[in-house]
């Protein structure tokens, strides 16, 4: 509820997802047991095995072997492992492999992690190009590809985009990164319990997920990684995690990801089309009552949940203020670094004009999401455009 007593309207599942109480009960079960998972004492074993049973529960859930699940503290440090595990296990083999292929839409915890190692370990970024959609096309990783095929270290494609929910073909992508043997690491954080993810039928080499974006804790995620792929660690200490990632591990936290994990892919297919529902009702009736409004991303093959719309005339901060001044949460296609609202970069390699990347909102709907929220933006939205429209016109008049 909010502080006026009207019920509070969350549509922003893509930052993160409400626990579901299933998940809140697994973790807080373990809360207060004691016993580290590496120690062989009585109470350590029973730690580990709290988290070898979470292991297999998530592992079967991906369709993946339990020796794949590399836990993490989330998904920017499974990406950041992917990354430059990888880039450095490349090179030991071949100190030639300096080209990084990706996509200009990723999320900055890939982004940032390639830029990283082009201005500190000397890699070669090739950004591959996305279409107005926001797709990455297979025939343009391949040809990136076979321009050089030795000198590419590994490609990395998210699976579904985090702002505009467009999904990517990484089956094909991950083909033709076993035709050249060359790695391929796949973001599936948004995509897990919205869409069918099977590790194995995918082909990726690895592929990071998160817990909380499926209705599980915050501070865990996992870094599926094939046996046969080779990672430098990029964290050291006392070896766990099959010598990749070290630490102890969060044993009531990986006992509330399977839960998580577990219910999201049961009921993965009749929660789709709850949300299919829902996010075109949405769509359709913003797009057919606000002059000037767009929906941004591909219509067809988007995630479930995520209806990314921009508005003429608009700044997204400001709607996004004063939807929340009326009890609804959503989120904008802006990032904001250090106070200073920037383009979405998603958006303008896609290539939307600044305007338009800085009018936007993302709606993303999930578990915990109704029919009535869906009434309330639809209730709420044009007077807020009328609102931010009005704003910025006096503002323009301002600076003139």
């Amino acid at each position: 509820m909010t502080s006026s007593g009207r019920r509070t309207v969350y549509l922003d599942h893509a930052a993160t997802t409400p626990m579901l109480p299933a998940a809140i009960e697994a973790m807080t079960s373990h809360l207060g047991r004691t016993g580290n998972a590496s120690s062989l004492h009585g109470s350590g074993r029973a730690a580990r095995r709290t988290v070898e049973e979470s292991r297999e529960t998530i592992a079967a859930a991906l369709n993946a072997q339990p020796s794949e699940i590399v836990f993490t503290s989330g998904g920017t440090e499974a990406d950041n492992l992917a990354l430059k595990g990888l880039w450095w296990a490349r090179l030991k083999d071949n100190p030639g492999r300096r080209r990084i292929l990706l996509s200009g839409a990723e999320h900055h915890a890939v982004l940032d992690s390639a830029v990283w190692l082009a201005q500190h370990e000397g890699a070669e970024i090739e950004w591959l190009p996305v279409d107005e959609l926001g797709r990455v096309r297979p025939e343009e990783v391949r040809q990136a590809i076979e321009r050089e095929p030795e000198s590419v270290s590994f490609v990395t494609v998210m699976m579904a985009n985090n702002e505009v929910g467009t999904l990517q073909p990484i089956r094909e992508i991950a083909a033709l990164g076993r035709e050249h043997e060359i790695p391929v690491h796949s973001d599936a954080v948004q995509a897990v319990g919205q869409v069918p993810v099977d590790f194995a039928e995918l082909g990726v080499d690895a592929m990071t997920v998160s817990a909380h974006k499926h209705g599980g804790p915050y501070g865990i995620g996992a870094l599926v990684v094939r046996k046969e792929t080779q990672l430098v660690p990029i964290v050291h200490g006392g070896g766990q995690e099959r010598d990749v990632r070290s630490g102890t591990l969060d044993t009531p936290a990986t006992a509330g990801f399977a839960v998580a994990i577990e219910h999201a892919i049961k009921h993965q297919a009749e929660e789709a089309q709850r949300l299919t529902k829902l996010r075109d009702e949405l769509i359709n009736g913003v797009v057919g009552t606000v002059p000037g409004a767009k929906l941004s991303g591909d219509p067809v093959g988007r995630l479930p949940g995520n209806a990314h719309l921009s508005f003429s005339g608009c700044e997204g901060d400001s709607l996004l203020l004063l939807l929340d001044a009326r009890g609804i949460e959503v989120s904008t296609g802006s990032a904001c670094n250090a106070g200073v609202a920037e383009p979405s970069h998603v958006l303008l390699a896609m290539g939307y004009d600044d305007q338009r990347a800085r009018g936007s909102l993302r709606f993303t709907l999930g578990h915990t999401s109704t029919q009535a929220d869906v009434d309330a933006v639809l209730e709420n939205i044009g007077p807020v455009v009328e609102r931010a429209m009005s704003a910025g016109l006096q503002n323009v008049g301002r600076n003139n």
